[in-house]
């Protein structure tokens, strides 16, 4: 296990770990690069079970001795180790969570692939907030949901900070990204599911505790300020709400999605 002590922020090998809290530079930078940051320990290990390939591992250097065991099933991987200050000069923040990991981002999957054999899933229309997606995430792997699809003006489910707030469940869901979007509901149509548009507002919604939910169900959450889109509620076959009380009109998009999911999780 090469394990390399660092001494300058600068260093060429350190360029994927630089800037971690510039949010329009990262989503930028990784996808464009085909890597994605894993931050802590479980959260790497997650990562490492679910077969993703690290190209290094960044920790302080008072995590070494508990990090050993997981990287050692790497000795080819190079790790770093630097002081407190070192390691926050070159990341943006302070690195409190125990290591940090580049990783090889996985291949997109097709629709196809994702839907075959899932009775529920989740999809993100245009949910911009990554800590949204990443708190939906671990709500629909923990109900026991499928799997889920985001539009293309979703956050990055890879982001770093959707991947902490998941807790690396995001790499237990197969997941891709559904496009041309909402016209590609009707390839879930076709698989025998009924697309369902979770909404606050009126638009024929059923209660959820009185709705009958079907074998399959494609459950559509919308953005945090305006929910679903027109067009997206258009295109689903049936919408559900949550009452409220109290004159609140709405929950965040993370709580409804953990309510909705657990009283349509799978039987």
């Amino acid at each position: 296990m090469p394990v390399e002590e660092l001494v300058d922020s600068r260093d060429d090998r350190l360029a994927g770990y630089r800037d971690l809290t510039d949010v329009a530079l990262r989503v930028a930078f990784e996808p464009a690069n085909g890597v994605y940051i894993a931050e802590s320990a479980s959260v790497i290990e997650r990562a490492l079970n679910a077969g993703h390939e690290p190209f290094s591992i960044l920790m302080e250097d008072k995590w070494l001795p508990k990090m050993t065991p997981l990287i050692t099933r790497f000795p080819d991987v190079p790790v770093y180790v630097a002081g407190t200050e070192l390691l926050q000069d070159i990341t943006g923040f302070h690195v409190h969570r125990g290591a940090l990991a580049l990783m090889k981002r996985p291949a997109p999957v097709t629709i196809e692939s994702v839907i075959t054999d899932a009775r529920r899933l989740l999809i993100l229309e245009d949910i911009v907030d990554h800590t949204n997606v990443g708190a939906i995430i671990r709500c629909a792997a923990g109900l026991g949901f499928d799997g889920f699809l985001v539009t293309p003006r979703c956050a990055d489910p890879l982001y770093r900070r959707s991947v902490r707030v998941s807790m690396g469940t995001v790499f237990d869901l197969p997941w891709t990204q559904i496009d041309p979007w909402p016209d590609s509901l009707n390839l879930l149509r076709d698989n025998g599911f009924v697309v369902v548009g979770v909404t606050p507002h009126g638009h024929n919604a059923v209660d959820l505790d009185a709705f009958d939910a079907p074998d399959r169900v494609a459950l559509v959450l919308g953005t945090e300020g305006d929910g679903l889109t027109t067009a997206a509620l258009d295109a689903c076959d049936k919408s559900v709400r949550i009452p409220m009380h109290n004159g609140v009109d709405s929950l965040n998009v993370a709580a409804a999605a953990a309510i909705v999911c657990w009283a349509l999780r799978p039987r």
